[in-house]
């Protein structure tokens, strides 16, 4: 099994990387996998995703088996693989729930694509990053919209053409981590459980909002659309309910 998956009993999809004989290496399976999982999430209207990988480390990134193979393979056939890593990352990042990635020991080349399509990265002390791929002849094309977004290019000058290991006060600094933890795990479950008290219909459209504001210039249209984003979730049936329960001091409905 390359990909462990649960819906607990809060609404909540651990998905895990479990390939821990290979540090979670990513290859065409695992890609398949999680893009599965992930639209299984959907499928189920879980309320939000724990992304970790079993064992020592995250993800030591691309699988060598499965780089071998690809040099091996035609351009057309590395563009085909290329595009299913492309979908994972865009999957993840616009996943319509909350995503929060535990991360312990090596977190390198394609991993660190996850992390960055992550809402909310945790990592633990002995956490070690690094964007690889020049040291092979490539360069960390696919995931780099979201690396770059995370870090700043300033910062992805440096870190994409030194290929060195950075570690995890580093990843801090950059943007690519939250926060550091010695329980890793016991903080993103302290997360989840802040998460999962907040309105459903709200995360979603939080992080949409964060999505269609980001970047943009604050100018006439984008003002307009936000006083109409807030108006629309006010009359919305979560957005009453919200406001209800918060004046008649009782936890609002979702909140079990």
């Amino acid at each position: 099994m390359t990909i462990e998956y649960q819906l607990d009993q809060r609404g909540c999809a651990h998905i895990q990387l479990s390939r821990e004989q290979v540090h979670n290496a990513l290859n065409e399976q695992v890609i398949a996998g999680l893009i599965a999982m992930i639209d299984r999430a959907h499928q189920e209207q879980a309320k939000a995703i724990l992304l970790s990988g079993r064992g020592k480390h995250f993800s030591a990134g691309a699988d060598l088996a499965w780089m071998k193979s690809m040099a091996n393979n035609s351009r057309e056939a590395n563009l085909a693989d290329s595009a299913q890593l492309a979908a994972l990352m865009s999957t993840l990042n616009s996943a319509r729930m909350p995503v929060i990635t535990v991360v312990q020991g090596a977190a390198y080349g394609g991993a660190l694509g996850l992390i960055a399509c992550s809402d909310i990265v945790i990592a633990a002390r002995n956490a070690a990053f690094c964007l690889s791929e020049v040291k092979l002849g490539l360069i960390p094309a696919v995931i780099s919209p979201y690396v770059i977004r995370a870090m700043g290019e300033s910062q992805a000058r440096r870190y994409f053409l030194t290929a060195e290991v950075f570690d995890a006060e580093d990843a801090l600094r950059l943007g690519l981590v939250h926060q550091i933890s010695d329980e890793p795990e016991q903080v993103a479950e302290q997360l989840l459980t802040q998460i999962l008290k907040n309105s459903p219909q709200a995360l979603i459209a939080a992080k949409q909002l964060i999505s269609d504001v980001s970047g943009r210039p604050i100018d006439a249209e984008l003002i307009a659309e936000t006083a109409q984003r807030i108006a629309d979730i006010r009359v919305s049936e979560e957005g009453q309910e919200g406001l209800a329960a918060f004046f008649d001091k009782r936890p609002p409905s979702w909140v079990s």
